[in-house]
C-alpha cells in the first residue's frame, strides 16, 4: 500500500474510531418558532429538490469521505448503493491521488458504476492540475466538483502541503471544467471574507464544512509520533457560525451546510438558516462500517427523510424554497458573535 493509500485508510479508521454520536456544531443556539396553526399536510413531495439539474428525494446527501484504497472501494460501493436506492446525492472523497496513482481510479468510479444516473460530486484538492481535474470530472461523469480547502489539516499533517497559494489554480480549474464548482472547507468552517472574494470571481457554491463534526486536527495528531498539533484545534468556525456569518454578509450564492450534522432537526435548522443542501459524512460512514449490507444506512436515510417531512408540515412548509421563512431566535452567544463578526 502506498503512503497516500495508507493515509486514506488512516483517515477512515480514525474518523470512525472517534465518531461523535452527539456533535456540537452550535445548533442548540438556534431556537425555532413553530406555528400552532401550520395549515399544511405531511407529504414526501415537500422535501424533493433539484440537485444540479437532477431530482433528489431529499436535500441532504452523503458528504465526501474517501477514495484511493481497497477499503475505500468497498465503502464507496456501499455508499453508492444506498444513494441509488434512496435517490440522494453522493460526494466522493478527494480524487487528487489520481494525479500520482491513476490505478486508484477504480475506488472512485465504482460509485458511478453502481449508480449510473445518480447525482455524484467529485472532490479534489486546490493544487490539482486543471487538466487532471477536468479528467476526473469526465471519468466520473460528475455533476459538480468540490475543491476542498484544508489548510489547517495540511499544517497538522506531517506529510502535508506547506504552500497555501491556491487561488490562481482554483481559477484555472474554474475556467476548464464544465460543471459547477463547490468550494468546501474540511472541518474548520468557511469565513465570509474568503467567500466574498471567491464569489466576486464567479463561484456560486460554498460548503461551509464547519467545526463540530470530524476533527482532522485530532486525527492527524493520532497519526504522528510528535503529537504536537492541538494548538491548531480552535482555529475555526462552527457549522452554525459559518452559516450565520456568511448569510449575513452575502446572499446571492448557494450554501451547503456540513460539519457535525446527524439529525433531522439540524438538517431542518440548516435549511432554515439558508443552506440549499446539507452534507452528512461521519454519521453515515459510521453506520456503513457497522453494517456492510447497507441496511443500517438505508434505514437511517429513510428515518431522516420521514422526520424531515414531518418537520416541514409542522412548520407549515410545503416546499423547500419556503423553509427560510421559518422564524427563529438566537442564543446570546450566537447573537454576540454576529454583532462582532
Amino acid at each position: 500500500m502506498s503512503q497516500r493509500s495508507q493515509r486514506k485508510k488512516d483517515h477512515i479508521d480514525l474518523a470512525n474510531k472517534y465518531y461523535l454520536p452527539h456533535p456540537d456544531a452550535d445548533f442548540s443556539g438556534i431556537n425555532l418558532i413553530r406555528p400552532a396553526l401550520p395549515e399544511s399536510k405531511i407529504s414526501s413531495d415537500s422535501i424533493q429538490t433539484n440537485f444540479f439539474h437532477k431530482i433528489a428525494s431529499a436535500p441532504f446527501f452523503i458528504e465526501a469521505m474517501t477514495g484511493g484504497s481497497d477499503e475505500s472501494y468497498e465503502i464507496n460501493r456501499r455508499l453508492a448503493f444506498c444513494a441509488k436506492k434512496e435517490n440522494i446525492a453522493m460526494a466522493l472523497g478527494s480524487a487528487s491521488i489520481l494525479e500520482k496513482e491513476p490505478e486508484q481510479l477504480k475506488s472512485f468510479v465504482i460509485a458511478r458504476e453502481i449508480n449510473p444516473t445518480g447525482i455524484l460530486l467529485a472532490n479534489i484538492n486546490p493544487l490539482t492540475k486543471p487538466k487532471v481535474a477536468d479528467q476526473i470530472v469526465k471519468e466520473l461523469q460528475a455533476d459538480a466538483l468540490q475543491i476542498h480547502l484544508n489548510a489547517v489539516q495540511e499544517a497538522a499533517m506531517t506529510e502535508g502541503d506547506r504552500d497555501f497559494h491556491w487561488l490562481d489554480n482554483i481559477l484555472e480549474i474554474q475556467q476548464l471544467v464544465n460543471v459547477p464548482l463547490i468550494i468546501k472547507e474540511v472541518g474548520m468552517g468557511l469565513d465570509p471574507f474568503s467567500v466574498k472574494k471567491l464569489a466576486k470571481l464567479g463561484i456560486n457554491y460554498f460548503d461551509v464544512g464547519g467545526m463540530g463534526g470530524t476533527n482532522f486536527v485530532h486525527i492527524e495528531n493520532q497519526r504522528t509520533a510528535n503529537k504536537d498539533n492541538l494548538f491548531l484545534d480552535d482555529l475555526g468556525l462552527s457549522t452554525v457560525k459559518s452559516l450565520l456569518s456568511n448569510l449575513q454578509e452575502i446572499s446571492h450564492v448557494n450554501f451547503i451546510a456540513s460539519g457535525g450534522i446527524n439529525s433531522s432537526i439540524n438538517i431542518f435548522k440548516s435549511l432554515v438558516l439558508g443552506a440549499k443542501y446539507v452534507g452528512i459524512a461521519n454519521h453515515f460512514l459510521h453506520l456503513s462500517m457497522q453494517d456492510k449490507n447497507g441496511t443500517a444506512l438505508i434505514s437511517e436515510i429513510q428515518k431522516l427523510k420521514y422526520q424531515l417531512i414531518i418537520l416541514m408540515a409542522l412548520f407549515g412548509i410545503n416546499k423547500l424554497d419556503n423553509v427560510k421563512k421559518v422564524k427563529y431566535y438566537l442564543s446570546l452567544e450566537l447573537t454576540n458573535f454576529l454583532n462582532q463578526i
